[in-house]
C-alpha cells in the first residue's frame, strides 16, 4: 500500500515564494483551468521548457491555479549544497540524466503518482535549442510513465520566461534579470487540455516514442496562441542562448 501523498510545508513555501520572486520582474498570466475531477487523482503535466527563469514562472503559476505538483528535477540540483536538502524537503522527484541509474526515475514516478500526487515535468528535458524555440523532440520517460499507469497528461504551454533570464553566465543573467525589473515581460502559463494518448498499446515496439510526439504536439498546440504574434522566431532573441536543430520535434499534420 503506497501512502497518500501530503504536500510538505516546504513546498507551500516555495510555491508562495516563487510568486513574490515573479511580481517584480514580469507580468504572470495563468490561463486554463485542471477540472476538479483531475485534482483529485494523480496527474501528469507535461511542460515546454524555454529559458532558466521558467520552473520558477510556472511553480508561481501553479500556486495561482491552487496545484502542487511534484517536479520532475535533474540530479544536479539535488547534488547542489543548499538547494539539494531543500528539493528533497519539498518532495520533488531526481532525474538522473546520463547516468546509468536514470531508469530509476520511472518507477519513482510511477510510485509519486500512486500515492495520489501531481507529477509536473519537461518531456524534452532541457531548454529547447530550436531557433525558434518551439517544443523539441521529447524524451520517453515520462511517456512510459504514462502508459504504464493509465494517468492522465495535461499540456502545459508557457512563454515569455525566457525573456526576463539569459541563457548562462551570471553576467548576461544578471544583466537579463535588471532588464525585466524595469521591462516587466509579459510571462503566459496556459494549463491546455489532457492529451489523448488513446490506441497506444504499451507492449507494442516504439510505443513510448509514439506517444512522446503527442505529447509534444499537444504543448505545441496549446503554445501556439500564446505566441500567436511571434508565429515563426521570437521577438526577444537571446544572443547568448545556442542553437541546434539535432532535436527539432515535426508536429504531426
Amino acid at each position: 500500500m503506497v501512502e497518500r501523498w501530503q504536500v510538505p510545508r516546504t513546498w507551500r513555501v516555495l510555491l508562495a515564494a516563487a510568486r513574490c520572486v515573479v511580481v517584480p520582474v514580469a507580468r504572470l498570466r495563468v490561463s486554463g483551468e485542471v477540472p476538479s475531477a483531475l485534482r483529485e487523482g494523480p496527474v501528469i503535466f507535461a511542460v515546454n521548457h524555454v529559458g532558466p527563469f521558467d520552473p520558477v514562472a510556472v511553480t508561481a503559476a501553479c500556486r495561482v491555479a491552487r496545484l502542487a505538483p511534484r517536479l520532475m528535477a535533474t540530479g544536479g540540483l539535488f547534488r547542489a549544497p543548499v538547494l539539494g536538502p531543500v528539493m528533497r524537503a519539498a518532495g520533488h522527484i531526481r532525474i538522473n540524466r546520463r547516468q546509468a541509474n536514470v531508469a530509476a526515475a520511472v518507477d519513482d514516478v510511477a510510485r509519486a503518482l500512486a500515492g495520489g500526487a501531481h507529477v509536473l515535468g519537461y518531456p524534452e528535458g532541457r531548454i529547447t535549442l530550436d531557433p525558434g524555440m518551439w517544443p523539441e523532440r521529447g524524451k520517453t520517460g515520462m511517456a512510459r510513465v504514462a502508459l504504464a499507469t493509465g494517468v492522465p497528461v495535461v499540456a502545459v504551454a508557457q512563454w515569455g520566461a525566457h525573456e526576463v533570464v539569459a541563457w548562462g553566465g551570471f553576467g548576461p543573467m544578471v544583466s537579463a534579470a535588471l532588464r525585466s525589473l524595469l521591462r516587466r515581460p509579459v510571462v503566459r502559463v496556459h494549463f491546455g487540455a489532457v492529451v489523448d494518448l488513446s490506441g497506444i498499446d504499451p507492449r507494442t515496439p516504439g510505443a513510448a516514442q509514439r506517444a512522446t510526439e503527442r505529447i509534444i504536439d499537444a504543448i505545441t498546440a496549446e503554445l501556439r496562441p500564446l505566441r500567436a504574434a511571434e508565429p515563426r522566431l521570437p521577438r526577444y532573441i537571446d544572443p547568448v542562448r545556442p542553437l541546434s536543430l539535432q532535436r527539432r520535434h515535426r508536429p504531426a499534420a
